[in-house]
């Protein structure tokens, strides 16, 4: 059996070679390279495809690999948006994922990113190097007297609300299908009650048709002026231009943003002394109240792991004539 991982980066390399060594009849290949119009012949010979990509594959991909006998395409991330379904069905693909690699790597980085919120800590630093020690303007909030509101409680969502019940924080949910195994950390509340609500809201949904601009001007409106907006799932999923005005027009007390629209062109990417290519990005960073992380909620030693070893199970699995619990589509 070959299996060829593409975009993979150095710190993949140590998890693959583990999940190799534990599987020593299967040749591995790895590669720098995204998957496109210009690449998918160097896949011929593999009977595998791990990838982990940010662009689209193009719609000619998808014959060309069925010519080339590839049968599943697996992605080492939770996303795969970057992949059509359809054109995938169309030419006998079948689509595997990784959703819960790690669900506590993303939840911490929310609670992370609260408790940097809620006690001005972008501002405390922004003093601090400027030889500014006053405490005008820097009174936080203390994390149990406030509401926290996760829309989307699946496995991170629901990691999440559990992390902020143990610090005695009253926490309130939305989902389209509620997991009433959470009641004894969280209530379940319509969507624009939680809005209306919660001094937090933290956003764990998967990107798709109906959470695009999920946050959108009149989900902001319905927010209090005095709540904070965390963003750790999909960059899509909150209009920015609205965040933006929010931000403009204090009807918000910021925000903390792991993903943002655009990302593809600038996180990940060492930009010092160049001019910024995303408009929004520059206008986010004017504010001392906003927190830009570059999509590194899943950047843990344990979830990268677990990426690598889960991808490459159902990866063999497949093409083996197995099944995997991950397809999608």
């Amino acid at each position: 059996m070959k299996i060829l991982l593409l975009s993979v980066r150095t710190d993949e390399r140590a998890a693959i070679e583990k999940w190799g060594d534990r599987h020593p009849d299967v040749d591995l290949t790895t590669a720098e390279w995204e998957l496109h119009s210009d690449t998918v012949d160097q896949v011929a010979g593999y009977d595998g495809l791990v990838i982990q990509q940010r662009s689209q594959i193009e719609p000619d991909v998808y014959p060309r690999l069925h010519e080339l006998g590839i049968k599943q395409i697996t992605t080492r991330t939770a996303g795969y948006d970057v992949i059509d379904l359809q054109a995938a069905a169309d030419n006998d693909i079948v689509i595997s994922n990784v959703p819960a690699y790690s669900p506590r790597s993303v939840a911490e980085l929310a609670l992370t990113h609260t408790l940097r919120l809620i006690r001005k800590q972008e501002l405390v630093d922004q003093r601090v190097r400027e030889q500014d020690f006053r405490w005008t303007g820097l009174q936080g909030s203390e994390i149990h007297s406030l509401t926290i509101g996760i829309i989307g409680a699946g496995r991170i969502g629901g990691t999440s609300a559990r992390l902020f019940h143990a610090l005695n924080a009253k926490v309130i949910a939305y989902d389209i299908k509620p997991n009433h195994e959470l009641d004894d950390v969280l209530t379940f509340l319509p969507f624009e009650e939680v809005l209306q609500q919660a001094d937090v809201i933290c956003l764990h949904v998967d990107l798709n048709e109906t959470s695009k601009a999920l946050i959108d001007a009149k989900a902001l409106e319905l927010m209090k002026p005095t709540a904070y907006l965390v963003n750790e799932c999909r960059g899509p999923v909150v209009d920015t231009t609205a965040l933006l005005a929010a931000l403009k027009e204090k009807r918000l007390a910021g925000a903390a943003l792991d993903t943002m629209v655009g990302e593809e062109t600038f996180f990940n990417f060492d930009l010092r002394g160049q001019e910024l290519p995303n408009q929004d990005l520059i206008a986010l960073r004017e504010y001392n109240n906003v927190i830009i992380t570059p999509h590194v909620g899943f950047y843990t030693n344990i979830a990268v792991q677990n990426m690598v070893d889960i991808s490459l199970d159902d990866t063999l699995a497949i093409i083996t004539g197995e099944t995997s619990e991950h397809t999608v589509g």
